[in-house]
């Protein structure tokens, strides 16, 4: 596409997007989470998964407790025990269950993707408001929190009432990630391995990237990204960071927008996207097929609509940063490698 092309395209995308933040009610310690499946039915005609298969894993062995630690916001932490583990999102649960310990997953957010999350024996409300009188009344022996932003304020009210609590900020490259929580959880050692295996299936994602001149325009949608609202995954999100690395364009880009926002129908159409990119449970809560269609009704006046061009990844590979964010990247990789060989192949071959 020209640059005199790419103009109206971005003038478009910088005042359609208007970036949400999320939103909601003050959490309550114990609130219940009714059980969801990520959507596993036959997709429609055109539609196709993606999914990594190889997710690291080390066999469970004794914890080096207790251990004495830098957490992200500047504060050395001595953990001692990690056997009710409060944690602020899946991200860290995913590195939990790869060293074997998702029987310390104590307490989870109640919009937890991965299943140890969702069983885990109390759930809190996911948001900016996370509360400190919550957090306490759940008794954890570690809180183990993954934004700065989210989590940095909740830190000294929390240690000055006696919970121990660490922070491994979530915008730090996975492989970084998953060394600092594996070294919580008294098992630094293990987190190197997993660490390096993370960083071969990136290294091997950007390699297959390189494979093909054309990057393929992605719109990754989201229906629950903007506290709610049908969004699209922009510039810093975990989706964005992926498509990246995997070969392709990433459409929330281009507006330069942070997080998940929202795009107008006019957007979308100017976007031009190649392909469609949405998770599982996203999935699920538009309600299948019908109800992206719905949610975006301009997206079939795309080059991904004429094409009925939608791709379904898991939750754990593409919207959250963490373990298994290698295989997800080498899978995604793999289908944009194919999808720009056929955008490339001369009409009606």
């Amino acid at each position: 596409m020209s640059a005199r092309r790419h103009a109206p395209l971005l003038l478009a995308l910088a005042c359609a997007l208007a970036a949400c933040t999320p939103s909601g009610p003050a959490p309550e310690a114990g609130a219940t989470r009714a059980p969801v499946a990520a959507s596993r039915d036959a997709l429609p005609e055109g539609w196709r998964r993606v999914a990594g298969s190889d997710i690291p894993r080390v066999e469970r062995s004794r914890q080096d407790l207790p251990v004495t630690l830098r957490s992200d916001d500047g504060v050395d932490v001595t953990i001692t025990d990690t056997s009710r583990t409060i944690v602020g999102n899946d991200d860290i649960v995913m590195v939990m269950e790869a060293l074997g310990l998702s029987d310390q997953v104590f307490a989870a957010p109640t919009n937890a993707v991965t299943e140890t999350g969702r069983n885990a024996r109390h759930h809190f409300l996911f948001n900016r408001t996370t509360g400190v009188e919550g957090i306490l009344s759940l008794d954890g022996t570690l809180f183990v929190g993954n934004s700065l932003r989210r989590h940095g304020k909740l830190a000294q009210p929390l240690r000055d009432a006696g919970q121990a609590l660490v922070i491994v900020d979530e915008l730090q490259p996975i492989p970084d990630k998953v060394r600092k929580l594996a070294a919580v959880f008294g098992h630094a050692d293990e987190g190197e391995q997993l660490a390096a295996q993370v960083q071969q299936q990136l290294d091997e994602a950007a390699r297959i990237a390189t494979t093909h001149a054309r990057r393929p325009r992605v719109i990754h949608v989201s229906a629950t990204g903007g506290g709610g609202s049908p969004t699209v995954g922009g510039a810093d999100t975990a989706a964005a960071q992926m498509i990246r690395l995997a070969g392709g364009i990433n459409v929330g880009d281009e507006a330069k927008v942070a997080n998940y926002s929202q795009l107008s129908n006019e957007g979308i159409v100017a976007a031009e996207p190649d392909v469609v990119l949405v998770s599982e449970d996203d999935l699920r809560v538009f309600g299948g097929a019908d109800g992206l269609w719905k949610a975006y009704p301009s997206l079939a006046q795309t080059p991904a609509g004429f094409a009925n061009r939608v791709w379904v990844m898991p939750d754990t590979q593409l919207k959250v940063s963490s373990i298994a964010g290698g295989a997800g990247a080498i899978a995604l990789a793999e289908a944009l490698a194919a999808l720009a060989i056929e955008l490339d192949a001369p009409a009606g071959t």
